[in-house]
């Protein structure tokens, strides 16, 4: 099944050689993939149940996101933002007639978080700059980004941090009103924490945090990196509480697999990223277009919004039965195909077990064993990844025993 010339020994040493070893990566290399299957350099074929970090939105070479690709790069791979090109209209078009507003289209999520920051700062008068946060929040690796990020161990060794950032607890509505003052612009949140754990809003948290941002003229944010796309079962999270933000960042699954990011604002606040104020040289380049258009029409065309709320409540039915029976596992906490099994021990050792059982899971948060599952994934394989997570888990339990 494998296409490689290299084995994984050989390309890890050159890795050593030459890479940056800022990645703890696992000693397998990784050439091939289809559907929720990949395959590593020796031919071992793995179930995959966290594709790209969430990225691979309709797993591995799906093939409409491929022939888009393969079609665009016969025409036009790059072209500067000074040009009007067919591909980013319509990809906006796809995006903001899905959800609201104008398209901003950058490279990444930390991307469009540092663009949704200076948004925020330009459209609110100059003394008005702080952004409340929150904690277990994550929102990336660039500098304001991660000062966003309200969790400590990712500032270790940066500081001096940008200023004007301010950490509340989540779903504590009464906290965050106490941070608010003349000089606070907006409030910036994941509808579910993804990284932080798959935490979900308490019944009324957004609503509440809509109802202080319009009190107050402040800009409402969400970070839906993770949750757009489908990824909850609607196109973006914020539509299942029905609470419409007024500047939404995407990434991951945005473009099928491709680097993409974009801002999405409101009509009234898209125009205060005038020009000469912010920009992205590859944002919005035809290949990632081209590959967007055709993962929205993936997803609409084969019925993937309602397949991801099926296989939803199948891995909920799957993991609770689960948590019955094992009394290390705390929570489940499933929205969409956003899935978190929260242990009383460290979830870190059930990555490698359920990789050498030919399963590729997360762990987050320290407890947390996490699932991003594509939204093309099929009940067979729902089944297969939780039959291999029930017998790893079961083994980790006697071994607290």
């Amino acid at each position: 099944m494998s296409t490689a010339t290299s084995s994984s020994q050989a390309t890890i040493a050159q890795f050593e050689k030459y890479v940056i070893p800022n990645y703890g990566r696992y000693p397998i290399s990784l050439v091939r993939g289809e559907g929720t299957s990949v395959w590593d350099a020796e031919g071992n074929r793995y179930l995959d149940l966290f594709p790209g970090w969430g990225c691979n939105i309709l797993g591995y070479s799906p093939p409409r996101v491929v022939r888009a690709l393969q079609e665009q790069a016969a025409n036009l791979i790059h072209v500067p933002n000074t040009w009007y090109m067919e591909p980013q209209g319509q990809f906006a078009e796809a995006l903001c007639t899905r959800g609201f507003g104008k398209a901003f289209f950058c490279n990444s999520g930390a991307e469009a978080i540092e663009g949704a920051i200076k948004l925020a700062r330009l459209h609110t008068p100059p003394e008005k700059y702080k952004i409340i946060t929150f904690e277990n929040g994550f929102h990336g690796r660039t500098l304001a980004a991660v000062t966003a990020t309200a969790q400590p161990k990712y500032h270790d060794g940066l500081g001096p941090l940008v200023a004007g950032f301010q950490y509340a607890p989540t779903n504590d509505l009464d906290a965050v009103r106490a941070l608010v003052d003349d000089e606070t612009c907006g409030i910036l949140i994941e509808p579910v924490q993804g990284e932080g754990g798959v935490n979900l809003p308490d019944d009324g948290f957004l609503q509440g945090l809509r109802e202080i941002a319009d009190e107050h003229d402040l800009l409402l944010i969400f970070d839906e990196v993770q949750t757009g796309m489908g990824r909850t079962g609607t196109w973006f999270g914020y539509q299942q509480w029905n609470v419409q933000p007024d500047i939404m960042t995407l990434a991951k699954g945005l473009a099928g697999g491709v680097a993409a990011g974009a801002i999405i604002a409101t009509d009234e606040v898209a125009p205060s990223l005038r020009p000469g104020m912010h920009a992205s040289t590859f944002g919005g380049n035809p290949l990632a277009c081209a590959a967007g258009v055709a993962t929205v029409e993936t997803i609409e065309e084969d019925g993937l919004l309602e397949n991801c709320q099926q296989m939803s409540d199948l891995f909920r039915s799957r993991f609770e039965a689960l948590q019955a029976e094992l009394p290390i596992i705390e929570e489940v906490r499933v929205k969409g195909l956003m899935v978190g099994v929260d242990l009383t021990i460290p979830s870190t050792p059930a990555v490698g077990k359920c990789m050498e059982n030919g399963l590729l899971i997360n762990a987050t948060h320290n407890t947390v064993v996490r699932l991003l599952p594509p939204l093309n994934v099929t009940a067979a394989e729902v089944e297969e990844g939780c039959d291999i997570i029930a017998k790893v888990l079961r083994e980790m339990a006697e071994e607290v025993e």
